[in-house]
C-alpha cells in the first residue's frame, strides 16, 4: 500500500527518495564513447572492475551499454580469440542499444522494478543527456538504513 511519500507493507515504512538522491552523477561514472575502439573499452572495464559501462556519443547523450562479455563475443573466432580485432572494431559495432533507461523525474518504484534484473540503470534528462546511474547497491543501502531506523 502506498501512502504519500512512504511505502507501507507489513508494518514497514520506507521513505521514497527522489532518483536524484540515489543517483551516482555522470562525472563519477566510467564510460566510453561510440567511436572508441574495443581495446579502449576493454581497458576501461578492466581497470574499473565493472562488468558493463554506459556508451555515450560526442555530445554525452546516452547510446547504449558495453560489457566485457560483448567484447569477448566480438573477438572470439572459430579456432582462437582474435585479439587483433580489439584495435579495429569500434564500440558502436558491439554495444547493446536496447536497454532500460530512467528519466530524472521517474519514480523510485520504477527504478526499483528495473533494478531487479539489472545491477544499474542509466538516467537521462529530457534531451537524452546522460546524467548518471542508479545502482541496485544504492537502493539496497537505502532499504537497509530504513530497516535499522525503523527498529530504533
Amino acid at each position: 500500500m502506498t501512502n504519500g511519500d512512504y511505502i507501507v507493507k507489513g508494518g514497514m515504512t520506507m521513505q521514497r527518495p527522489p532518483l536524484i538522491e540515489l543517483m551516482i552523477p555522470s562525472d563519477k561514472v566510467a564510460h566510453v564513447q561510440v567511436g572508441n575502439h574495443l581495446e579502449h573499452a576493454l581497458l576501461v572495464l578492466t581497470r574499473t572492475g565493472y562488468s558493463a559501462i554506459p556508451v555515450l556519443d560526442m555530445t554525452y547523450k546516452l547510446q547504449g551499454l558495453i560489457s566485457m562479455t560483448m567484447i569477448m563475443d566480438a573477438i572470439l573466432g572459430i579456432e582462437r580469440i582474435e585479439f587483433e580485432r580489439l584495435e579495429t572494431m569500434k564500440v558502436e559495432q558491439v554495444m547493446q542499444k536496447n536497454m532500460p533507461r530512467l528519466h530524472v523525474n521517474d519514480s523510485f518504484l520504477k527504478a526499483l522494478k528495473l533494478l531487479i534484473d539489472h545491477p544499474f540503470v542509466c538516467v537521462e534528462n529530457d534531451d537524452g543527456y546522460f546524467v548518471g546511474i542508479v545502482t541496485r547497491r544504492e537502493i539496497l543501502k537505502r532499504f537497509n538504513r530504513s530497516m535499522y531506523e525503523k527498529r530504533q
